[in-house]
């Protein structure tokens, strides 16, 4: 029997527990907190994302759940375009928006009888050797497998045990994120519900509807960043805050954080990891040990790749494990896994930070200049990443 380890039960270790288990595998899922439980927020899944759980579930009912993006365009505070929106170019799948909670009930649903869900287990010792399975303990209990993989975040044990060149550093921002139920959303034009984004002067918001089915009550989803580090207050306080940076900004920006309870606010510090690890795989004992999602290339959200690239991760770990037998063949593939991914992912962070400069511009010239260019500057910056995201197809 081949068995794997998955630590980390988000959205990237959900996904490669139920593709492992599919294939035949013995599967244990470590999860850290009490339960498995999504954020009460969405997800935008770029044609990659969105062929990537189609390759790792094609049952998945994926497309019930995600509703087609349209580009909303880039506006001012002041309402004025500094892009205007632009048809979608080319055939096949584009973006789409997904509640989180969607999202995780359908991967849960995936998981079959093959997985055996351990919560409350935190990480505290990684073993690993050229003669030994590798293997995880929380002091209590040693899980050992053919396979150990990595879902477990930016702050990941198991990265830091291997590659711990690689170290979690904040990106200058922070982030808010809500969904304001279907049942709250302002009474406004279609329009200004249609969604979009704006840029201001280390401020970004970005708004898009989730249709009315989502998680059963529809609503909007909407993300602000501001630069700078994540604060220390309430959730009333900060969502005041907002309230106060972003008045005098066009509609319907502000009605939708008016819209907004302090239980609504899922406050986020941007971090990355930088450098990024060595290497993603690391061959031991009768297979190895693979880094995958933000474990692997945790990076700012401002080209929504990051779960993207973990459904990648765990589409291309699952083509390479299918049919391996523990021993030299899995531990090549181990390797394998690693020179796949790390050209990729290295590509997509590059483009991410060229998106970082132009969201963090601040100052009069630094905002005329990239004001001036954004008509161009956009198109290709995010022309390179949306070709990354729609050239890639799952391996066979």
């Amino acid at each position: 029997m081949r068995t794997a380890v998955v630590v980390g039960a988000g959205m990237a270790g959900l996904a490669t527990a139920g593709a492992l288990a599919r294939e035949g595998w013995q599967v244990t899922l470590l999860e850290r907190g009490e339960r498995v439980a999504a954020s009460p927020t969405a997800l935008v899944l770029w044609p990659n994302g969105r062929r990537a759980l189609e390759a790792l579930d094609p049952d998945g009912g994926w497309s019930a759940i995600a509703l087609p993006l349209p580009d909303g365009g880039v506006r001012r505070p002041d309402g004025q375009w500094l892009a205007a929106p632009r048809a979608r170019p080319g055939a096949g799948p584009g973006p789409a928006v997904v509640h989180l909670e969607d999202l995780y009930d359908a991967l849960v649903a995936g998981l079959g009888e093959r997985v055996d869900i351990r919560t409350g287990v935190e990480i505290t010792a990684v073993r690993t050797g050229r003669a030994q399975r590798p293997s995880v303990s929380d002091g209590t209990t040693v899980f050992e497998a053919d396979l150990l993989v990595a879902a477990d975040g930016i702050d990941s044990a198991v990265r830091r045990a291997l590659a711990p060149e690689a170290v979690a550093v904040g990106s200058g921002f922070a982030s808010w994120q809500a969904v304001i139920p279907g049942f709250r959303v302002p009474d406004l034009p279609a329009d200004q519900l249609a969604g979009g984004e704006t840029l201001g002067a280390g401020y970004r918001f970005v708004s898009m509807p989730l249709g009315e089915h989502a998680a059963g009550r529809g609503g909007v989803y909407w993300i602000a960043t501001a630069a700078g580090a994540p604060r220390p207050e309430s959730a009333a306080t900060q969502l005041a805050l907002l309230r106060r940076w972003f008045a005098s900004w066009h509609a319907p920006v502000g009605a939708l954080l008016a819209a907004t309870r302090p239980e609504d606010l899922v406050p986020q510090e941007v971090r990355e990891l930088r450098p990024l690890p060595r290497a993603y795989g690391f061959r031991a004992g009768t297979g190895g040990v693979v880094l995958l999602g933000d474990a692997a290339h945790a990076m700012p959200h401002h080209l929504g790749q990051g779960a993207c690239l973990a459904f990648e991760d765990a589409a291309t770990l699952r083509s390479l494990v299918a049919d391996c037998t523990p021993g030299a063949q899995l531990g090549a593939a181990v390797e394998a896994y690693d020179r796949a991914r790390r050209p990729r992912t290295a590509s997509v962070v590059r483009q991410t930070r060229r998106m970082s400069a132009v969201v963090q511009a601040r100052g009069r010239l630094a905002l005329r200049a990239r004001n001036a260019a954004l008509g161009s500057l956009r198109p290709r910056i995010l022309g390179h990443a949306r070709g990354l995201a729609a050239d890639w197809q799952p391996p066979d």
